[in-house]
């Protein structure tokens, strides 16, 4: 049986992939401090899911080095980077599979580039447009850098695979930046507020970039169900 370490910024992308593991029973992880953290068999493999929120703060407290001496790393096969993130490649669409680091077998479609770790959430168009020109990434998230980062102080293989939920051209509904708490989770209470107090411009942008997210966690999940690694 191989372990496969997935990590992820909130719970909810990992929903695709749940439902793809139909009946399958999960338990409770002890993995103290996190918000998220679960285990399931699947095609005979075991499979950690964890999520403590995002950006490189909240993965470091996910899996420090007390982490790492408690879970007997010679029993993990690869820690995994996955999750959602936003396209900086004018020719990624919403829901596309991005894997920028580690080779899956699986005859669904992906598109393999660079994913680059931004320290805030990438907001608009134009900030996409001058990240993709000075990195030359296809795609950005919040995480990934992190997770790499601990396996490469692990030394277990790394693999960073996630879904597109807004497109280059897109500007998100809010600047989620300012929507953080003290921890550094988003705060669904003061976005909700901010939605609501903008009923025809931002709440239905808001309510499209859901669906938007929704979409690309059920298109990671069916293609985390079907890769080989």
């Amino acid at each position: 049986m191989k372990t496969w370490l997935l990590v992820a910024a909130e719970r909810r992308e990992f929903a695709g992939l749940r439902k793809c593991m139909g009946g399958a029973v999960e338990s409770a992880l002890d993995w103290p401090g996190v918000k998220f953290a679960r285990e399931t068999e699947f095609k005979g493999d075991r499979w950690w899911m964890i999520a403590n929120g995002p950006g490189r703060n909240l993965v470091e407290q996910a899996l420090p080095e007390t982490v790492a001496e408690r879970i007997s790393l010679e029993n993990v096969n690869g820690i995994m980077s996955t999750g959602l993130c936003g396209a900086l490649d004018p020719a990624l669409r919403i829901g596309d599979n991005v894997v920028a680091a580690g080779q899956p077998e699986t005859a669904r479609r992906f598109v393999i580039g660079e994913m680059h770790s931004s320290a805030t959430v990438v907001v608009t168009s134009r900030e996409k447009r001058k990240l993709r020109n000075q990195t030359g990434a296809i795609a950005v998230d919040m995480e990934s850098a992190a997770i790499a980062e601990c396996a490469v102080q692990w030394g277990v293989p790394y693999y960073c695979i996630r879904a597109v939920s807004d497109s280059a051209g897109d500007d998100l509904p809010l600047d989620f930046n300012q929507y953080r708490d003290a921890r550094g989770d988003f705060s669904r209470a003061k976005i909700a507020v901010a939605a609501i107090s903008k009923p025809f411009t931002v709440l239905p942008r808001l309510l499209e970039f859901d669906r938007n997210c929704r979409f690309a966690a059920e298109n990671l999940g069916a293609f985390l169900a079907d890769c080989q690694f």
